[in-house]
């Protein structure tokens, strides 16, 4: 198969993550007879400083223009630590979002066993989750009307029905496909908004006979992941409860390092790690590759490659079953291994097999 990709590495650790990924791309495609082709482009703080947009035109157009997207991390402390900045790194992933008509964003949520012990929660209660959730990603309050002065502020949760008709249509085939269990996360009891999205998910639960369907409202959600992860197999929600919801998953396999994402739409699809762009371990080497990597066997399982993903999320498991990993989740005691040598790792390991 050609593909061409679009790398963006944007900020912080993002250079380095990106390195790690691509190069295991290549081997994958060396041992496939995979023709695949990268272009770089820039986003992020790393945009706005050299070109002064964190979304140029010329990176839509390579990523319109490309099969998939790359993508690595954005967001900057100089931008963070400035409230009255107009222009912020992170409007360039939501530009990038917008534009290429990505409303889908699927992020599997699942334990590695030899990592259960790093998860804050009890191994008793995380052992065997295995989830995805799906958020919806164009609408919301971070896409609505927004209006500040010094007296008062407010954003604005529209969403059509059109809007919420395609993302529940995502999630019922994703549950179809998984265990046949599809919860749709609201605050009903409060939001109109919500009140739309229970309303459709009703309509549309009948053409999906075979899928459990429940609803639960945010709060209890968030509780739920924290208390019994093991009870969802897919979750479906609104952007803002999305954002906060996928982040919180990220304790049950113990490090965000470890969780990739694909956002899917109308366009060309993004694979990227869950995870920020820790400026503080910029350029230091410690920052761990493996969602990154992860996101690589995500987009070749997205084109139909699933014995290619299989290979990468096998010399990743490989890797952590021989404590080749990064300090956040090394035993003690363990051998000192930075970005660049769990990255290499994974690459011999995929050109002994």
């Amino acid at each position: 198969m050609k593909l061409k990709i679009a790398a963006l590495p944007g900020d912080g650790i993002g250079p380095e993550i990106m390195k790690q990924g691509v190069a295991v791309v290549n081997a994958i495609a060396d041992k496939f007879n995979h023709e695949v082709e990268f272009v770089y482009a820039l986003c992020g703080a790393d945009a706005i400083d050299k070109v002064g947009a964190p979304f140029p035109d010329d990176t839509f157009t390579v990523c319109k223009n490309a099969d998939a997207v790359l993508f690595a991390a954005v967001g900057d402390p100089k931008y963070d630590n400035n409230p009255t900045a107009k222009v912020r790194p992170e409007q360039g992933l939501l530009a990038m979002r917008k534009k290429l008509g990505l409303f889908a964003n699927i992020r599997p949520v699942q334990t590695f066993k030899c990592l259960v012990h790093k998860s804050p929660l009890k191994d008793e209660i995380v052992s065997g989750a295995d989830f995805i959730c799906i958020r919806e990603l164009t609408g919301g309050m971070y896409f609505g009307e927004k209006y500040q002065d010094d007296d008062k502020a407010y954003d604005t949760n529209m969403y059509t029905r059109p809007e919420v008709e395609r993302i529940l249509k995502v999630a019922f085939e994703y549950a179809m496909r998984r265990r046949k269990h599809l919860t749709v996360v609201d605050k009903a009891n409060v939001l109109a908004s919500s009140r739309l999205w229970r309303q459709v998910a009703k309509e549309m639960e009948v053409s999906y006979p075979e899928v459990t369907t429940d609803y639960m409202f945010v709060d209890n959600a968030a509780m739920r992941m924290l208390v019994e992860p093991t009870f969802f197999d897919v979750m479906v929600t609104e952007n803002t409860f999305g954002d906060i919801l996928t982040d919180e998953g990220s304790c049950i396999s113990g490090s965000m390092g470890l969780l990739p994402s694909a956002s899917t739409g109308e366009s060309t699809p993004v694979f990227e790690p869950v995870h920020g762009s820790w400026p503080q371990a910029a350029g230091k080497n410690i920052a761990n590759p493996l969602a990154q990597i992860l996101s690589a066997a995500m987009m070749f399982e997205y084109f139909g490659l699933k014995e290619e993903g299989s290979l990468i999320r096998k010399a990743v498991d490989a890797s952590l079953d021989a404590c080749v990993r990064t300090p956040e989740i090394q035993v003690e005691g363990g051998a000192a291994y930075g970005t660049r040598e769990v990255g290499q790792w994974i690459v011999d390991y995929l050109q002994r097999l």
